[in-house]
């Protein structure tokens, strides 16, 4: 029995060039892949693109704050260089003005010993004085001594200015001579001084403008004695025109009795001192 062998190789050949074709759903998937690393690499260059725009952003806004920061900085350093200049032009005009009134510095010194000279030499004539009185009166002790000018009565002496001044003035004069304005306490006080001050204005140590109430220069409370004032007075009048505050202060009328009258006011002035004993 013969075997027949068929060849088949037109059908192998046939099979093999004539495949089926492939799904149509993986030529999308590959389309769509060869879309997704574009669209990827995109995408991040972009979120990349943006955080760097905002880290710039951030970092301008860091730099722009700095700047301000510097120039006003800047402007304090040339604010400050501009008053030390200024401290040390006017360091320099008073070392200049100094240096020029050096002349008159002197002559202030000059005048304040020459001051001090005359108040020693006072003291000594005062003391002479004394010394001549008991001598005349041919005794060891002398009641009511008082400096020259001064005028003695009982145990004090006074000194019945020539000069005006307000009565802060006079009262700052007689402190600083070793007195005081006047304080009348008797009416042998009052009887002597107001007929030594008949004819003209002086101021006393009477005034109510530290509490309100008047009272003498040593703070002792003034007992009101109307008989011993004018008609209608002390009467605070405000319409002096002499700045501000009333009338404060009291002096003797030219009549000798007394008046309310604003402090600023330019009057005679009398001084009080407790007499010597030599």
């Amino acid at each position: 029995m013969t075997t027949e062998y068929h060849d088949n190789g037109e059908e192998d050949n046939s099979s093999f060039w004539n495949k089926e074709p492939r799904p149509a759903y993986f030529s999308g998937v590959s389309r769509f892949r060869r879309w997704l690393y574009p669209a990827l690499t995109a995408t991040v260059i972009l979120v990349l693109i943006i955080a760097l725009g905002a880290s710039n952003t951030a970092t301008s806004n860091r730099l722009w704050s700095v700047e301000k920061r510097v120039s006003n900085m800047t402007e304090s350093v040339v604010v400050a260089g501009q008053l030390s200049a200024d401290a040390a032009a006017d360091v320099r005009r008073l070392k200049f003005s100094v240096e020029n009134n050096k002349d008159q510095l002197t002559s202030v010194s000059e005048a304040l010993m020459q001051l001090s000279t005359l108040d020693a030499l006072t003291r000594t004539v005062t003391a002479l004085k004394c010394s001549l009185e008991r001598f005349i009166n041919n005794s060891s002790h002398v009641e009511g001594c008082c400096p020259l000018g001064w005028d003695f009565f009982q145990t004090s002496c006074y000194l019945f200015s020539k000069t005006s001044m307000t009565w802060h003035a006079a009262r700052d004069w007689c402190n600083g001579h070793e007195s005081h304005l006047v304080i009348l306490t008797t009416d042998e006080e009052w009887d002597f001084v107001t007929s030594q001050s008949r004819g003209a204005f002086y101021w006393i140590g009477l005034t109510d403008e530290r509490e309100g109430h008047w009272e003498w220069v040593n703070q002792t409370p003034y007992v009101m004695n109307r008989r011993r004032w004018r008609p209608g007075q002390p009467d605070s009048w405000t319409g002096h025109n002499l700045g501000p505050g009333d009338e404060d202060c009291a002096h003797l009328h030219s009549d000798g009795r007394l008046n309310d009258i604003h402090c600023s006011s330019r009057l005679r002035y009398i001084c009080q001192r407790h007499s010597q004993h030599s």
